[in-house]
């Protein structure tokens, strides 16, 4: 294990773990607690034996293709009620990074923050919070970038790389400080309070705002048009009757025009 410590321009420092093999590095991070605290720390892995998705769903990875990482911050100064700007910035840092290396190519978010190319998937987040009292003691943010990998092997739907994107292959390490550079950057901003204009900038880029498709609820398949999501994390969907349906993750599911 490798550890090295980071500052990116006037960001905050953060400290780097680089492991070859983990079951998972958010499992990793969840027993992680240094002598000595670090405002943020990064742990990579190039392979993960039993890697998560949200829901509990694998995350297909073969090894040495593709971006295994978790991030650890201590952000006691975002309110337990607030703790959806975590996912707002690390979507736009990861959006970010990888349009950074994508020769141009647009990616968008998808509710709540996985992060698209076009119709297909290309990066899956997974966030932990543990809270104390009113505030956010710890969060775990576990990140899987497609980058490398050609070929998927699990009945996964709609998985892309970088590399299919481009047609070429992707230096990863490049991939990753960007997204550092602007995690650290964005997360930066939530200690200044600019909460309010990250959440515009997360709007601004999310998967099939304002357009009509079908979705299914606890009540059936209907169709209806993404307005927004509200900073607590909640989806609000009209549907064809003018009426504003308010979700949580996994309470709707996207169906397709």
């Amino acid at each position: 294990m490798n550890d090295i410590h980071f500052c990116l321009d006037n960001s905050p420092q953060f400290q780097m773990l680089e492991l070859e093999e983990v079951t998972s590095t958010n499992d990793f991070l969840r027993d992680y607690h240094p002598i000595r605290e670090q405002e943020i720390t990064l742990v990579t892995a190039e392979y993960q034996t039993t890697g998560r998705g949200a829901g509990d769903n694998h995350w297909e990875s073969d090894k040495g293709e593709n971006l295994l990482f978790s991030l650890l911050v201590h952000p006691r100064h975002i309110a337990a009620p607030e703790m959806f700007l975590l996912s707002e910035v690390l979507a736009l840092a990861v959006k970010d990074g990888l349009e950074e290396n994508g020769k141009g190519t647009a990616f968008s978010i998808k509710w709540p923050n996985d992060i698209y190319y076009k119709n297909q998937k290309i990066c899956g987040l997974l966030i932990e919070n543990e809270l104390q009292g009113k505030t956010i003691e710890r969060c775990i943010m576990g990140v899987g970038v497609n980058v490398n990998q050609t070929r998927f092997h699990s009945d996964a739907p709609n998985p892309v790389s970088l590399a299919q994107i481009l047609g070429m292959q992707v230096e990863r390490r490049f991939v990753l400080e960007d997204i550092m550079k602007h995690f650290t950057r964005y997360y930066a901003w939530t200690k200044e309070g600019r909460n309010e204009e990250l959440h515009q900038m997360y709007l601004a880029h999310l998967y099939r705002k304002g357009e009509t498709h079908r979705f299914q609820d606890k009540t059936g398949v209907f169709c209806g048009t993404i307005v927004t999501v509200e900073p607590t994390g909640h989806l609000i969907i009209r549907d064809e009757e003018g009426e504003q349906r308010r979700y949580t993750f996994k309470e709707v599911e996207y169906l397709g025009k």
